[in-house]
């Protein structure tokens, strides 16, 4: 598992590094951020996840993370590792396309509980001959289609993209620029209602509640996410 680790303060970069080393991680640190954009546009798969600072040298964290975002999609998880902690910064983080954002002095243990849960949750190689269950839920991406309780759901096609890209990824999550980019290939005017009575719809067809073992929770300010409240989640091929 390749990890970069993009922070101008070399005692904390050494740190972290021996630290998820230990973890049986390979790391490469980057003080500045150019030269991590140089490295991922000739190999868009050189890293399995991002630990980025937001306060660097010669670009701002949140650059790389909409470059990032812009050219290589969502399938790049991102931490935001920095001491910037308000919920401005956080909202902001998240909205330039960050997965999760860790507050400095970083605690071991969160870090890397929130790794293995990102990590774990984020599946950029699935395809779509795999069949995905979560709950009591069958997703089909192949025939665009999903069932639960053994009963098949008709979504529209742009619902089903929302639906597919929430159920690869339970517990990630997504800024409402990178859903509709994600979806639509562009962003979508926060004063257009398109993504959320989409989102609405898909909530509501497919019975996104407790009682079904997941939740949809929605924040207008953060974005959305989907949550799982049981432990059955699989993907079989």
């Amino acid at each position: 598992m390749n990890i970069a680790i993009i922070e101008d303060d070399a005692v904390l970069a050494d740190f972290l590094t021996q630290a998820l080393q230990k973890h049986g991680y390979t790391c490469i640190t980057y003080p500045v951020g150019k030269p991590l954009l140089l490295k991922l546009a000739k190999e868009p798969e050189a890293f399995d996840l991002l630990l980025m600072d937001w306060e660097l040298p010669d670009i701002s964290g949140l650059d790389v993370v909409r470059w990032v975002r812009q050219h290589l999609g969502t399938a790049l998880p991102i931490i935001m590792v920095t001491s910037r902690n308000t919920e401005a910064d956080l909202i902001e983080g998240l909205h330039a396309g960050a997965d999760d954002y860790l507050s400095k002095p970083v605690k071991l243990g969160e870090l890397n509980a929130r790794m293995h849960a990102l990590l774990r949750r984020t599946n950029p190689v699935q395809s779509d001959s795999e069949v995905l269950k979560l709950a009591g839920y069958e997703v089909y991406p192949a025939e665009q289609r999903i069932s639960h309780a053994g009963q098949n759901i008709e979504l529209a096609p742009k619902e089903f993209e929302l639906a597919l890209l929430l159920f690869r990824n339970p517990g990630r999550l997504f800024s409402r620029d990178v859903l509709s980019t994600a979806v639509w290939n562009r962003e979508i005017p926060a004063t257009s209602r398109t993504l959320d009575t989409h989102l609405s719809n898909v909530r509501r067809k497919l019975g996104l509640r407790p009682e079904n073992g997941v939740r949809l929770t929605a924040s207008y300010a953060l974005g959305y996410r989907l949550d799982t409240l049981d432990e059955k989640s699989s993907v079989e091929h």
